[in-house]
């Protein structure tokens, strides 16, 4: 567990970071413009790039590919799984509107569109942590190419 406290960590301050962006777009009128949505991705990876980072500085030459793709993996998914809750309870209970102005274009195809979108918000965000995180193990792994 001592291993997953940092990730943890960064995962909560992820998902502050994503709810605050979505109460912003709130505020300005724009949350139902799924295209803003793809700034959540810049902060998701933020927050896994910081994870991967402190991590190898936390754990030194004790830091491995496993280890720094374990904490992206769990940052991520913490971020998502508190970002889709608050998202669940803000569409359904602090805007009740939200999802029929979001629906009004394709609603009426879908019998479960709130099913629909909560699962399209946690795919997303999930494909997004494994992407990112695959990525940044790029920058962070031990080349065996290079001896010194």
């Amino acid at each position: 567990m001592k291993n997953l406290t940092l990730p943890i960590r960064f995962g909560i301050v992820t998902s502050a970071c994503l709810i605050a962006y979505f109460l912003i777009l709130s505020l300005l009128g724009k949350h139902t413009n799924v295209f803003y949505s793809l700034f959540n991705g810049v902060v998701t990876g933020l927050g896994i790039y910081e994870t991967i980072k402190y991590t190898k500085l936390r754990l030194g030459k004790d830091f491995s590919y496993g280890k720094g793709f374990m904490a992206g993996l769990t940052t991520g998914f913490v971020a998502t799984l508190l970002f889709t809750v608050f998202f669940a309870l803000y569409s359904t209970e602090l805007n009740a509107s939200f999802l029929n102005e979001l629906s009004e274009a394709w609603a009426k195809d879908y019998a479960n569109f709130e099913g629909i979108v909560f699962f399209t918000v946690a795919i997303m965000g999930f494909a997004t942590t494994l992407v990112l995180t695959l990525s940044f193990m790029q920058l962070f792994k031990t080349s065996n190419n290079l001896k010194k």
